[in-house]
């Protein structure tokens, strides 16, 4: 069964940083896209940002631009997001989302620049507060 399992989410200053990972299985992780998308209380899902499957195509959304860094490691099955200069603002759910489409999961998608998005983890929880 496919899996992705978000970490790395917790409690920051206003200014602070957190680093966001998740590690994937039971899919050929290295072959598809990945995202960072996250929902605030209250508020609609947003797309924060995408890697393509080789790395080379990054884009992210106005909102955490020249703040935040996707990365991944294909050998580790793993996406990152580097969180920097965190704001109020940023204080949501973050899940990471895949453009593989998984078989006997419930999932939820999502529109990202690349296509859409299917994301079925529990997410991590960002808050940020001084």
């Amino acid at each position: 069964e496919a899996q992705l399992v978000e970490d790395g989410g917790g409690l920051a200053q206003p200014g602070g940083s957190l680093m966001l990972s998740c590690r994937a299985s039971g899919f050929t992780f290295r072959n598809y896209g990945l995202s960072w998308v996250r929902q605030a209380p209250g508020k609609g899902l947003e797309w924060v940002s995408i890697i393509s499957s080789s790395g080379s195509l990054i884009k992210y959304a106005d909102s955490v631009k020249g703040r935040f860094t996707i990365s991944r490691d294909n050998a580790k099955n793993a996406v990152y997001l580097q969180m920097n200069s965190l704001k109020t603002e940023d204080q949501a759910v973050y899940f990471c989302a895949t453009s593989f489409r998984p078989a006997g999961v419930k999932f939820r998608s999502v529109v990202t620049p690349f296509g859409t998005h299917n994301y079925w983890g529990q997410g991590t929880q960002v808050a940020v507060s001084s």
